[in-house]
């Protein structure tokens, strides 16, 4: 069973809550989120496709950047598998999200990941 200690979990937290930051103030720039930062465009694209009755002004900012976290490693990072990139999600929306977080971002990753043919 993963712990909320994990350092890959607190790691997650640290760059969800960076990006979250970043929203409402895009001048800093932290080298932690720079690379997720630099991809923003197509990962937003992503969203869209996935969510197209959200528009990204209507998503909540938490919700946001949990998911441009996760389909950043998802789909230009690789290095964690697809399972656990959308189960950490879902973790991280369920203790800063709201109600609907959870199943809202499962949601939205799920059919990124139909559309993009990831092998999970």
């Amino acid at each position: 069973m993963k712990l909320k200690s994990d350092p890959r979990h607190q790691r997650r937290i640290r760059l969800m809550q960076k990006l979250f930051s970043w929203d409402f103030n895009p001048k800093q720039k932290d080298q932690e989120i720079l690379k997720v930062i630099t991809h923003l465009k197509s990962i937003d694209r992503k969203i869209v496709k996935a969510a197209p009755e959200w528009p990204l002004k209507q998503i909540n900012n938490i919700d946001l950047a949990i998911l441009r976290l996760s389909l950043y490693e998802l789909l230009l990072n690789k290095d964690t598998p697809p399972k656990v990139v959308a189960d950490e999600a879902v973790e991280l929306a369920k203790e800063f999200g709201g109600e609907s977080s959870p199943a809202f971002i499962n949601g939205v990753l799920g059919k990124v990941i139909e559309i993009e043919k990831i092998k999970t």
